[in-house]
Protein backbone atom coordinates (compact mmCIF):
# COMPACT_ATOMS: atom_id res chain seq x y z
CA UNK A 1 0.00 0.00 0.00
CA UNK A 2 2.82 2.39 0.86
CA UNK A 3 4.56 1.60 -2.42
CA UNK A 4 1.35 2.28 -4.35
CA UNK A 5 0.86 5.56 -2.48
CA UNK A 6 4.41 6.64 -3.24
CA UNK A 7 3.97 5.75 -6.89
CA UNK A 8 0.78 7.82 -7.08
CA UNK A 9 2.51 10.81 -5.50
CA UNK A 10 5.36 10.52 -7.98
CA UNK A 11 2.91 10.44 -10.88
CA UNK A 12 1.13 13.53 -9.50
CA UNK A 13 4.41 15.46 -9.26
CA UNK A 14 5.41 14.44 -12.79
CA UNK A 15 2.03 15.48 -14.16
CA UNK A 16 2.26 18.82 -12.34
CA UNK A 17 5.70 19.47 -13.80
CA UNK A 18 4.49 18.46 -17.25
CA UNK A 19 1.61 20.96 -17.25
CA UNK A 20 3.39 23.69 -15.28
CA UNK A 21 5.89 24.60 -18.03
CA UNK A 22 3.40 25.36 -20.85
CA UNK A 23 1.18 27.34 -18.49
CA UNK A 24 4.15 29.49 -17.44
CA UNK A 25 5.10 30.10 -21.07
CA UNK A 26 1.56 31.10 -21.93
CA UNK A 27 1.49 33.48 -18.99
CA UNK A 28 4.75 35.03 -20.14
CA UNK A 29 3.33 35.52 -23.64
CA UNK A 30 0.32 37.42 -22.31
CA UNK A 31 2.18 39.46 -19.67
CA UNK A 32 1.99 43.23 -19.98
CA UNK A 33 4.78 44.60 -22.22
CA UNK A 34 7.56 46.64 -20.71
CA UNK A 35 6.90 50.39 -20.58
CA UNK A 36 7.78 52.10 -23.87
CA UNK A 37 10.61 54.58 -23.86
CA UNK A 38 10.48 58.05 -25.43
CA UNK A 39 12.38 56.72 -28.43
CA UNK A 40 9.73 54.01 -28.93
CA UNK A 41 6.85 56.52 -28.98
CA UNK A 42 8.60 59.17 -31.07
CA UNK A 43 7.06 59.48 -34.52
CA UNK A 44 4.06 60.88 -36.33
CA UNK A 45 1.14 59.91 -34.10
CA UNK A 46 -1.66 61.16 -36.35
CA UNK A 47 -2.38 61.12 -40.09
CA UNK A 48 -2.11 64.07 -42.46
CA UNK A 49 1.55 65.05 -42.22
CA UNK A 50 3.36 65.95 -45.42
CA UNK A 51 6.29 63.84 -46.54
CA UNK A 52 8.64 66.67 -45.55
CA UNK A 53 7.07 66.95 -42.09
CA UNK A 54 7.47 63.20 -41.60
CA UNK A 55 11.14 63.49 -42.56
CA UNK A 56 11.60 66.30 -40.01
CA UNK A 57 9.96 64.18 -37.32
CA UNK A 58 12.14 61.21 -38.22
CA UNK A 59 15.28 63.35 -37.93
CA UNK A 60 14.26 64.69 -34.51
CA UNK A 61 13.25 61.23 -33.28
CA UNK A 62 16.59 59.80 -34.37
CA UNK A 63 18.23 62.23 -31.96
CA UNK A 64 15.86 61.13 -29.19
CA UNK A 65 16.75 57.49 -29.87
CA UNK A 66 20.45 58.40 -29.76
CA UNK A 67 20.07 59.96 -26.31
CA UNK A 68 21.26 63.36 -27.50
CA UNK A 69 21.57 66.05 -24.81
CA UNK A 70 19.84 69.39 -24.55
CA UNK A 71 22.61 71.96 -24.50
CA UNK A 72 22.04 75.71 -24.40
CA UNK A 73 22.97 77.24 -27.76
CA UNK A 74 23.47 73.80 -29.31
CA UNK A 75 22.69 73.34 -32.99
CA UNK A 76 23.54 76.89 -34.06
CA UNK A 77 26.84 76.32 -35.78
CA UNK A 78 27.75 77.27 -39.33
CA UNK A 79 25.68 74.30 -40.52
CA UNK A 80 22.71 72.46 -38.98
CA UNK A 81 23.61 69.66 -36.60
CA UNK A 82 24.63 69.13 -32.97
CA UNK A 83 27.24 71.41 -31.42
CA UNK A 84 28.66 71.91 -27.95
CA UNK A 85 26.63 74.36 -25.92
CA UNK A 86 27.27 77.31 -23.66
CA UNK A 87 26.65 78.21 -20.04
CA UNK A 88 23.35 80.03 -19.60
CA UNK A 89 24.06 82.59 -16.85
CA UNK A 90 20.44 82.32 -15.69
CA UNK A 91 20.44 78.51 -15.36
CA UNK A 92 22.80 76.66 -12.97
CA UNK A 93 21.87 73.36 -14.67
CA UNK A 94 23.72 74.51 -17.80
CA UNK A 95 27.14 74.30 -16.12
CA UNK A 96 28.03 71.16 -18.12
CA UNK A 97 26.48 72.29 -21.42
CA UNK A 98 29.89 73.26 -22.92
CA UNK A 99 30.85 69.58 -22.50
CA UNK A 100 27.67 68.22 -24.10
CA UNK A 101 27.14 67.80 -27.83
CA UNK A 102 23.51 68.47 -28.64
CA UNK A 103 20.76 70.97 -29.35
CA UNK A 104 18.68 73.65 -27.74
CA UNK A 105 15.01 73.91 -28.77
CA UNK A 106 15.52 75.93 -31.95
CA UNK A 107 18.73 74.08 -32.81
CA UNK A 108 16.76 70.83 -32.93
CA UNK A 109 14.05 72.39 -35.13
CA UNK A 110 16.70 73.80 -37.45
CA UNK A 111 18.39 70.40 -37.78
CA UNK A 112 15.13 68.48 -38.28
CA UNK A 113 13.85 70.72 -41.07
CA UNK A 114 17.26 70.97 -42.74
CA UNK A 115 17.20 67.18 -42.97
CA UNK A 116 13.64 67.33 -44.30
CA UNK A 117 14.22 70.03 -46.90
CA UNK A 118 17.82 69.35 -47.84
CA UNK A 119 18.77 72.95 -47.04
CA UNK A 120 19.06 75.22 -44.01
CA UNK A 121 15.58 76.79 -44.15
CA UNK A 122 14.97 77.52 -40.44
CA UNK A 123 18.19 79.02 -39.15
CA UNK A 124 17.65 81.29 -36.15
CA UNK A 125 16.14 81.36 -32.69
CA UNK A 126 12.63 80.23 -31.70
CA UNK A 127 10.93 83.53 -32.52
CA UNK A 128 12.50 83.71 -35.98
CA UNK A 129 11.42 80.15 -36.70
CA UNK A 130 7.84 80.87 -35.64
CA UNK A 131 7.74 84.10 -37.69
CA UNK A 132 9.36 82.43 -40.70
CA UNK A 133 8.47 83.68 -44.17
CA UNK A 134 8.07 79.97 -44.97
CA UNK A 135 4.79 79.75 -43.08
CA UNK A 136 2.18 77.67 -44.93
CA UNK A 137 -0.41 78.21 -42.14
CA UNK A 138 -0.58 79.71 -38.66
CA UNK A 139 -2.68 78.76 -35.64
CA UNK A 140 -3.46 80.63 -32.43
CA UNK A 141 -3.54 79.21 -28.93
CA UNK A 142 -7.30 79.81 -28.89
CA UNK A 143 -7.70 77.25 -31.70
CA UNK A 144 -6.21 74.53 -29.52
CA UNK A 145 -4.43 71.49 -30.92
CA UNK A 146 -7.24 70.07 -33.06
CA UNK A 147 -6.25 71.81 -36.35
CA UNK A 148 -2.59 70.83 -36.04
CA UNK A 149 -0.78 68.14 -38.01
CA UNK A 150 2.41 66.25 -37.13
CA UNK A 151 5.41 68.37 -38.02
CA UNK A 152 3.83 71.72 -37.10
CA UNK A 153 5.98 73.91 -34.86
CA UNK A 154 4.61 74.84 -31.43
CA UNK A 155 5.78 78.05 -29.75
CA UNK A 156 5.56 79.41 -26.19
CA UNK A 157 5.82 82.97 -24.92
CA UNK A 158 4.53 86.33 -26.10
CA UNK A 159 4.74 88.15 -29.47
CA UNK A 160 7.76 90.04 -28.16
CA UNK A 161 9.41 87.03 -26.51
CA UNK A 162 8.87 83.57 -27.96
CA UNK A 163 11.26 81.56 -25.84
CA UNK A 164 10.57 77.91 -26.70
CA UNK A 165 9.69 75.86 -29.78
CA UNK A 166 8.98 72.17 -30.38
CA UNK A 167 7.74 69.79 -33.10
CA UNK A 168 4.21 68.45 -32.83
CA UNK A 169 3.78 64.68 -33.20
CA UNK A 170 0.00 64.43 -32.95
CA UNK A 171 -2.18 62.95 -30.18
CA UNK A 172 -1.17 65.75 -27.82
CA UNK A 173 2.54 64.84 -27.95
CA UNK A 174 5.63 66.72 -29.09
CA UNK A 175 9.35 66.13 -29.47
CA UNK A 176 11.55 68.79 -27.90
CA UNK A 177 14.88 69.88 -26.54
CA UNK A 178 13.50 71.05 -23.22
CA UNK A 179 16.14 72.26 -20.79
CA UNK A 180 19.69 71.85 -19.53
CA UNK A 181 20.34 68.63 -17.65
CA UNK A 182 17.94 66.59 -19.79
CA UNK A 183 18.15 64.67 -23.03
CA UNK A 184 15.89 65.26 -26.02
CA UNK A 185 12.47 63.84 -25.27
CA UNK A 186 8.85 63.23 -26.17
CA UNK A 187 6.50 65.24 -23.94
CA UNK A 188 2.84 66.03 -23.53
CA UNK A 189 2.08 69.42 -25.10
CA UNK A 190 2.08 72.03 -22.34
CA UNK A 191 -0.76 74.51 -22.78
CA UNK A 192 0.52 76.92 -20.12
CA UNK A 193 2.17 79.78 -22.00
CA UNK A 194 1.39 78.20 -25.38
CA UNK A 195 1.37 80.96 -28.02
CA UNK A 196 0.46 79.20 -31.26
CA UNK A 197 1.78 77.05 -34.08
CA UNK A 198 3.10 77.37 -37.60
CA UNK A 199 3.09 74.88 -40.48
CA UNK A 200 6.31 75.01 -42.46
CA UNK A 201 6.43 75.30 -46.24
CA UNK A 202 9.55 73.47 -47.37
CA UNK A 203 8.90 74.15 -51.05
CA UNK A 204 8.82 77.25 -53.24
CA UNK A 205 8.18 80.49 -51.34
CA UNK A 206 5.78 82.95 -52.95
CA UNK A 207 5.42 86.67 -52.36
CA UNK A 208 7.79 89.61 -52.22
CA UNK A 209 10.85 88.40 -50.31
CA UNK A 210 13.27 90.96 -48.89
CA UNK A 211 16.07 91.17 -46.35
CA UNK A 212 16.25 93.44 -43.33
CA UNK A 213 19.42 94.90 -41.89
CA UNK A 214 20.42 96.21 -38.46
CA UNK A 215 19.96 94.70 -35.00
CA UNK A 216 17.08 95.06 -32.58
CA UNK A 217 14.77 96.55 -35.25
CA UNK A 218 11.19 96.68 -33.96
CA UNK A 219 8.10 95.94 -36.01
CA UNK A 220 4.98 97.91 -35.08
CA UNK A 221 1.27 97.23 -34.85
CA UNK A 222 0.66 100.31 -37.04
CA UNK A 223 2.96 102.32 -39.37
CA UNK A 224 3.95 104.73 -36.60
CA UNK A 225 6.79 105.03 -34.10
CA UNK A 226 4.27 105.44 -31.29
CA UNK A 227 2.45 102.20 -32.14
CA UNK A 228 2.77 99.09 -30.01
CA UNK A 229 5.87 96.99 -30.53
CA UNK A 230 5.33 93.53 -31.98
CA UNK A 231 8.72 91.89 -32.52
CA UNK A 232 12.35 92.97 -32.82
CA UNK A 233 14.62 91.44 -35.48
CA UNK A 234 17.77 90.45 -33.57
CA UNK A 235 19.78 90.65 -36.80
CA UNK A 236 19.34 90.58 -40.59
CA UNK A 237 16.18 88.59 -41.35
CA UNK A 238 14.42 87.34 -44.48
CA UNK A 239 10.88 88.74 -44.59
CA UNK A 240 7.84 88.54 -46.85
CA UNK A 241 6.40 91.98 -47.71
CA UNK A 242 2.71 92.20 -48.63
CA UNK A 243 2.49 95.89 -49.50
CA UNK A 244 3.94 99.33 -48.67
CA UNK A 245 2.56 102.81 -48.12
CA UNK A 246 3.52 106.37 -47.21
CA UNK A 247 2.88 107.06 -43.52
CA UNK A 248 4.84 108.62 -40.66
CA UNK A 249 8.27 110.09 -41.44
CA UNK A 250 11.15 108.31 -39.69
CA UNK A 251 14.78 109.36 -39.31
CA UNK A 252 17.22 106.64 -38.27
CA UNK A 253 20.75 105.48 -39.06
CA UNK A 254 21.30 108.64 -41.12
CA UNK A 255 18.26 108.01 -43.37
CA UNK A 256 14.85 109.71 -43.54
CA UNK A 257 11.87 107.97 -45.12
CA UNK A 258 8.08 107.90 -44.83
CA UNK A 259 7.51 104.47 -46.40
CA UNK A 260 6.39 101.52 -44.26
CA UNK A 261 5.94 97.89 -45.30
CA UNK A 262 3.36 95.43 -44.02
CA UNK A 263 4.80 92.03 -43.06
CA UNK A 264 2.00 89.43 -43.04
CA UNK A 265 3.98 86.81 -41.13
CA UNK A 266 4.34 89.22 -38.22
CA UNK A 267 1.01 91.01 -38.68
CA UNK A 268 3.08 94.15 -38.26
CA UNK A 269 4.73 97.09 -40.02
CA UNK A 270 8.36 98.12 -40.36
CA UNK A 271 9.93 101.28 -41.72
CA UNK A 272 11.55 100.70 -45.10
CA UNK A 273 14.72 102.24 -43.73
CA UNK A 274 15.56 98.79 -42.38
CA UNK A 275 14.70 96.85 -45.53
CA UNK A 276 17.54 96.50 -48.02
CA UNK A 277 16.76 98.27 -51.28
CA UNK A 278 15.39 101.63 -52.41
CA UNK A 279 13.12 103.76 -50.22
CA UNK A 280 10.13 102.51 -52.25
CA UNK A 281 10.65 98.78 -52.84
CA UNK A 282 10.59 97.68 -56.46
CA UNK A 283 7.68 95.40 -57.37
CA UNK A 284 5.86 95.68 -54.02
CA UNK A 285 2.30 97.03 -54.43
CA UNK A 286 0.92 100.10 -52.74
CA UNK A 287 -1.31 99.17 -49.78
CA UNK A 288 -4.01 101.41 -51.33
CA UNK A 289 -4.38 98.85 -54.10
CA UNK A 290 -4.14 95.65 -52.04
CA UNK A 291 -5.69 94.91 -48.66
CA UNK A 292 -3.31 93.60 -45.99
CA UNK A 293 -4.41 90.19 -44.64
CA UNK A 294 -6.47 90.51 -41.45
CA UNK A 295 -5.18 88.80 -38.27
Amino acid sequence: MLRRTGLIRTLIVLLALLFWTPVSAAAADTAAPAPRTAADTCGALAPGASAAAERAIAAACAEVAAGTWYTWGGGHGARPGPTYGQVDPTDPDSAHDPERLGFDCSGLVRHAYAEAAGSDILDGIASQQYYTHRAAARFTAAQGLSPLLPGDLLAWGTPQDLHHIAIYLGAGKMVEAKESGTRLMVSDVRLSGYFGAVRVNTGQVTGHIHQTWGTGVWTKAEPSLAAARVYAFPYSTTVRVHCQKHAEWVTSEGYTNDVWSYLPDYKAWVTNIYIKGPAWLDGVPDCRTTTPPTP
